[in-house]
């Protein structure tokens, strides 16, 4: 990759990224994005703070032994404390032990911050950055200096944060970072303090350092703020996959980077690299147990997914009269909804990403068309569950084979309260009837839809013994008139997967169970029809 116009992007999900609520990442997790990140081409990963937690200090020690091929892993700390030389500071020995070539140096900019955090005096908070950053630097180490509360410091008392940041450039800093750490801090602010600090580096010498942005955030803007940082000469910029973090999150980098090289053509990545850009940010919220954003900008499933039946027909003629890119350069799939508002370009267009030629003119397109709108209106809803919908479609076409018949079943729930902790307990009673042959199994769960689910896979297995690698991996109930109260029409939606396709189908129904069994049965039959027919699942993994 050509330097000229090149931003350096700088990966903090593993420490930044992790502070986030409701995320804890085992030494394995860390590893398996490092690796991630570094197959996408990410310069920079920063791996948290040696010596801050075991976990941090095993997954340098780790790294060591499984090096990646191309990123610099970086290690965190603070200045050294007051008072003390930062050859005695045993948390910048830590440091060093990891073994890194870069390190990154938060100092402190904000005089408040000095004062009443720290507890020191401004002079020694200089002496902190000038002190920390020459000790590494003398042990061979390349410093990364993150200016912590740049803008607010800034905007309180412009010239102690020069100061301190002119302190760190003259002890050997490569890059000087500007950290929006409240997140506060509007574009145009970003746009303007760069755009001074620049000119103030240019006072002092005909260079200036290589500049960078971290940009929070609480105010919704930080991948705004990091561009404009960028436009004013920033090169580097630091944020999170998936924009994850403390309180309201950091810069986005799955929406940044796309902006950055698709829109305003500077380069972060390979081509081939930031195709990869979805299916990293889907791997790292599985990683990190987070439902991922479908309607996250670029990655989202729904980035590029059209249901209104106008929408559809102008995207089929022309696609960028609804999308602002093409979805596969940042490694995303157009998607067709179905739904109520549908028209018939929705249905043709879907039945071809199933595989099914139809004609406009067929009178089958008109039924399909109706028998949704029909569906929807009691309750269904098909773009959230397509295998479902393609269920629908084929039996419309006729090409709905009936692999099994489920003749009836019934399901009693105990509730054990002999202990401290309730234990709730489901048997489930199936008849079923396959290839001529009645079954009739019974199986236990851990609630009415587990053991249903439980039984109708022991009545199938010696049939299609493949059903043994399915699974449900989510399960979602929406009532849908809540003012019926418990006799309310409920929506159940069922994901399944064999290990390496997942799909959605739906039941609707006044009694949960009956909408539950609707949706586990279609489940079961699509993932049968997949072998069966060796096609490709609505959605891959």
């Amino acid at each position: 990759m050509s330097t000229a116009n090149q931003i350096w992007l700088y990966d903090t999900t593993l420490r930044d990224g992790a502070q986030q609520e409701g995320i804890s990442l085992s030494v394995e997790d860390k590893l398996r994005i490092a690796q991630k990140l570094d197959e996408m081409g990410i310069p920079f990963i920063e791996g948290g703070w040696p010596g801050a937690n075991p976990k941090d200090v095993q997954f340098f020690w780790q790294l060591k032994e499984q090096p990646l091929t191309q990123a610099e892993v970086v290690a965190f700390c603070f200045t050294r404390r007051p008072n003390i030389l930062a050859a005695e500071d045993k948390m910048l020995q830590a440091i060093l032990a990891a073994g890194t070539r870069w390190v990154t140096i938060v100092g402190k900019s904000w005089d408040l911050h000095v004062t009443e955090g720290l507890k020191t005096s401004l002079e020694e908070n200089l002496n902190m950055i000038r002190d920390t950053i020459a000790y590494l630097r003398s042990q061979g180490r390349r410093v990364i200096y993150d200016a912590e509360h740049w803008f607010d410091g800034y905007k309180h008392n412009p010239d102690y944060a020069m100061q301190c940041l002119k302190m760190a450039r003259d002890a050997g800093a490569e890059w000087l970072v500007f950290c929006d750490t409240n997140g506060g801090t509007l574009p145009h602010e970003i746009s303007q303090v760069v755009k001074e600090v620049v000119r103030s580096l240019l006072e002092d010498s005909a260079t200036i350092p290589q500049l960078g942005i971290h940009p929070h955030n609480d105010g919704g803007t930080a991948v705004a703020n990091a561009i404009a940082a960028v436009l004013e000469g920033a090169t580097m910029v630091q944020g999170t996959i998936n924009g994850y973090g403390e309180r309201c999150g950091n810069a986005n980098l799955c929406t940044l980077i796309p902006n950055l090289q698709l829109k305003l053509g500077y380069r972060c990545l390979e081509d081939w690299q930031l195709a990869q850009l979805t299916a990293t940010s889907r791997l790292v919220s599985e990683v990190v147990n987070m439902a991922p954003n479908d309607r996250a900008p670029f990655v989202g499933r729904s980035a590029f997914a059209h249901k209104g039946g106008l929408h559809v027909s102008a995207v089929q003629r022309n696609p960028i009269t609804y999308e602002h890119i093409e979805p596969e350069l940042v490694g995303n799939e157009r998607r067709i909804l179905i739904s109520e508002q549908s028209g018939l370009s929705n249905v043709l267009s879907k039945a071809r990403s199933f595989g099914i030629e139809l004609d406009k003119q067929d009178a089958t397109c008109q039924h399909i068309l109706e028998r949704l709108k029909t569906l929807e209106n009691e309750g269904y809803q098909f773009e959230a569950a397509e295998a479902s919908f393609e269920l629908l479609m084929r039996e419309a076409l006729g090409q709905r084979s009936e692999m099994f018949q489920v003749k009836g079943f019934q399901v009693h729930c105990d509730m054990l309260k002999w202990t401290d902790m309730p234990y709730s307990n489901a048997l489930a009673t199936i008849k079923v009837v396959v290839k001529g042959e009645e079954i009739l199994e019974a199986a236990e769960g851990n609630g009415p839809v587990s053991a249903l689910d439980n039984a109708l896979r022991k009545a199938l297995a010696k049939f299609y013994p493949e059903i043994a690698n399915f699974h449900l991996t989510d399960y979602k109930v929406r009532i849908l008139d809540g003012s019926s109260g418990t006799a309310a029409k409920t929506r159940v939606l069922v994901e399944s997967s064999n290990g390496k396709e997942r799909w959605t189908t739906v039941g609707v129904s006044t009694n949960i169970l009956d909408a539950s069994y609707q949706a586990v049965i279609e489940g079961i039959e699509y993932g049968l029809l997949l072998k069966s027919t060796a096609k490709t699942a609505v959605t891959s993994i």
